[in-house]
């Protein structure tokens, strides 16, 4: 809510949110969209919407005039895409499951809302009509924050039948914030692919003249189309500008920065491929050759019974054990350095030596990654290393903590329990390097 001179002044005009509005402020004229108040906001100062996108606030009290110039924008029904096959165009299904990618401003509200017709999407970037043969699917519209398990299984059977169904490529719509959890989820899942599955997404929504999004969704289904790749990755900007984009393997890339538009880097690896939106391709390194006559091979299972957990200073090693009283079948330790906890404490309550270990006798999995990303962890280098080894503690090389996480629950949901020990630090789809050589920075 307004002020109640801000309201008086908007009430004598007539003017609610959502309506388009001119105020003169300093002999300067803005035009826009009135919206609604930030909770946190200044309850005198107006948040007006410009044409380019971009929010501004200006006090109510320092204006010489405001008045109303229309009512709020009705929504336009979008014009029917262009979906009908096109001859020398390869198939490429699109699965849209939400995201930043699909969302816009309600200029009603202010709030920002997930498209609800997959077609929009299209409408936005109506360039993906002459790259391929678009199928979409709109398998569901969820923020990557709320997405679990269950919705990676769902994904994955989608794109097994995508494959199945004669698709050269899938491109994968899809929040950003857990996009590196379900790449990693996708490559292990779905395996012996016939062709690409590129996961894409925005770190800023459509309505904002810095979105990133429809360049991302542009390069993703030239790769899908293209590429001779056969494996899950990520494609997203690879520099602040709009110069191209990156490729990087499921299991090896992370999001490494909160709203850059180059926020997902490879870690310990280097991107498999670079794209620009002319759809040139560039190869930068080894990847699995793609081969249409292979049957994709779904393994979707998922014990979600496994934590992923992280020792800090004064940290309760009781968080071990909270696990195993629930039932938790494995864990997964982003330990600190070369794969260390706390051991020799000055006080014994923060020891977390005898949980992990009471841990691996009730037959809890333990694998231990690295807080630090880059490079690998060692229970060799170290005492503590040793001794967390020869309790049964299992070193997951340079293994992501998050991909770890993820294997370990696709190992104990597909295999039984000494299978999924000996699996879990040995490479299955690249999340794992012989040896690290990449220059970390």
């Amino acid at each position: 809510m307004y002020s109640k001179d801000a309201s008086r002044v908007l009430g004598q005009k007539g003017i609610a949110v959502g309506d388009r509005i001119r105020l003169v402020k300093d002999g300067k004229t803005i035009e826009g969209t009135l919206m609604p108040r930030s909770e946190l906001g200044d309850q005198d100062v107006l948040v007006i919407k410009l044409d380019n996108g971009y929010n501004i606030g200006v006090n109510v009290k320092a204006t010489s005039s405001v008045e109303r110039l229309s009512g709020p924008a009705m929504k336009a029904p979008l014009p029917k895409s262009d979906l009908h096959p096109k001859k020398g165009l390869d198939k490429v299904k699109l699965l849209y499951t939400g995201g930043t990618i699909g969302s816009k401003i309600d200029y009603a509200t202010g709030g920002v809302y997930m498209l609800t017709k997959p077609e929009e999407l299209l409408y936005d970037v109506p360039e993906l009509a002459g790259i391929a043969n678009i199928d979409i699917e709109h398998l569901m519209s969820i923020a990557s924050e709320d997405i679990t398990s269950t919705e990676w299984q769902a994904i994955a059977r989608s794109v097994a039948k995508a494959f199945d169904s004669g698709a050269k490529g899938v491109v994968v719509t899809i929040g950003t914030d857990t996009m590196h959890y379900s790449s990693a989820a996708l490559s292990f899942m779905v395996q012996n692919l016939p062709g690409p599955v590129v996961l894409t997404g925005a770190q800023r929504s459509s309505d904002r003249g810095s979105s990133d999004g429809f360049m991302n969704l542009i390069c993703a289904t030239h790769l899908a189309s293209s590429s001779d790749i056969a494996e899950v990755g990520i494609c997203m900007h690879a520099t602040s500008s709009d110069s191209f984009c990156n490729f990087m393997r499921g299991t090896k890339v992370r999001k490494l920065h909160t709203s850059s538009r180059d926020a997902f880097k490879p870690v310990n690896s280097t991107p498999i491929a670079r794209v620009n939106s002319q759809g040139r391709i560039d190869y930068l390194s080894t990847y699995e050759k793609a081969d249409g006559k292979r049957k994709a091979k779904l393994m979707e299972k998922f014990e979600e019974k496994v934590a992923l957990v992280m020792p800090y200073p004064n940290s309760d090693p009781a968080i071990v054990k909270h696990y195993v009283d629930k039932g938790y079948k494995g864990m997964i330790i982003a330990a600190t350095g070369m794969g260390h906890l706390p051991i020799s404490t000055s006080h014994k309550e923060y020891n977390w030596f005898d949980s992990v270990k009471d841990a691996i006798a009730s037959g809890v999995i333990v694998g231990i990654t690295s807080q630090c990303l880059f490079g690998r962890v060692s229970g060799t280098v170290y005492r503590y290393g040793r001794m967390l080894t020869e309790a049964g503690a299992i070193y997951c090389e340079d293994m992501l903590p998050e991909t770890a996480y993820v294997k370990l629950g696709f190992l104990l949901g597909n295999y039984k329990k000494k299978e999924a020990e000996k699996m879990l630090a040995s490479n299955l789809v690249g999340e794992i390097t012989d040896r690290t050589l990449v220059e970390w920075q």
